[in-house]
């Protein structure tokens, strides 16, 4: 079956249980087909296009104001929706036994097998999206000769609306190893349980920790869990608005905040100290699920972490509210 028919079974599928935004791949594929027909340029225009670095040999209207405009509010659409029901579904997965029992008396999910269901659906939802918009992109460049869908590519990465740099994909992963070992230490064997991923695992290549997964064939994530800050294994875990990934007070620390005021205090203009994109701290994701893999899988390191940090913020707690007592009195 080609994959644009799986492609738009799959949403309609989808879409008769829920509203699910997508990738207009059809209607895409269109476009380029009404492109494709166009007759080439003669070829002193073309040579002038390519004296000006215009890859398209071609003056597309559907270069500049359709295609691109077009695919890149559906992948904005697409993002969105799975970063905030991703975001749920690992809340309540963390919940107190009170609110996940207020979740059951109003229908929605919240036992075991039911979070592993709704979890394996958004990681098919992520990963056929993203095969999706590698296809189209890939098609756009065939048709045009140019290579103008892979810099489309790069830059919605650099606008963090490519799906597969969310960071509640890394949440999700860490969520499926802790169930596996979970059900491990306690023993439980469930009758058939639904994967989230076929292979996902926490490595350590050369030294440095990684969560690794294989999506497809095509499609391998690999998330690197060494902060570039104090160069060892990430703790308290979060993730900026850029993506990358910090311990929470070396963050503060590159932010110029304290610990006790947190990210959302930072200046807008502070950057993130590997890509020195602006705007990056007040929206940052505490990765709760990843702290809990990493608590998990490297104890005697987090233990001794966990002391040195817990100095660390006294420390800074002690200087944040004598600065206040100061200020406060005039003294």
């Amino acid at each position: 079956m080609k994959f644009c028919k799986k492609y738009e079974e799959y949403m309609q599928e989808q879409k008769e249980k829920k509203n699910l935004p997508g990738v207009g791949f059809k209607k895409l594929k269109k476009i380029l087909k009404k492109c494709r027909r166009r007759d080439h340029l003669p070829s002193r225009i073309a040579s002038v296009n390519q004296q000006h670095g215009n890859n398209c040999p071609r003056e597309c209207a559907v270069c500049d104001g359709t295609f691109f405009p077009e695919l890149q509010k559906e992948m904005e659409d697409v993002v969105g929706w799975f970063n905030e029901n991703a975001q749920k579904l690992l809340e309540l997965h963390l919940a107190s036994s009170f609110k996940k029992c207020l979740t059951w008396f109003k229908g929605k999910t919240s036992h075991h097998l039911g979070l592993i269901q709704e979890g394996q659906d958004l990681v098919n939802y992520a990963l056929i999206n993203a095969v999706a918009i590698r296809k189209i992109l890939k098609k756009y460049d065939k048709i045009h000769e140019s290579s103008q869908g892979q810099a489309f590519k790069t830059q919605v990465q650099k606008m963090r609306i490519e799906i597969l740099q969310s960071p509640w994909l890394c949440e999700l992963m860490a969520f499926h190893i802790n169930l596996k070992e979970s059900q491990k230490e306690s023993g439980a064997v469930l009758a058939s349980p639904p994967s989230l991923f076929g292979g996902c695992s926490f490595i350590f290549d050369d030294g440095k920790p990684f969560l690794s997964c294989e999506l497809s064939d095509s499609v391998k994530v690999d998330i690197d869990l060494t902060c570039s800050i104090c160069l060892d294994t990430v703790f308290d875990p979060i993730s900026l608005t850029c993506g990358h990934i910090y311990c929470y007070i070396c963050a503060c620390s590159a932010a110029s905040v304290n610990v006790v005021d947190g990210l959302k205090a930072a200046d807008p203009s502070e950057k993130c100290p590997l890509c020195r994109e602006v705007c990056v701290y007040k929206g940052a994701v505490h990765l709760d699920e990843l702290s809990i893999l990493l608590k998990r899988s490297c104890r005697e390191y987090w233990e001794e972490r966990r002391k040195t940090e817990r100095a660390e913020r006294l420390q800074q707690a002690k200087e944040y509210w004598d600065y206040q007592c100061r200020s406060f009195t005039g003294i």
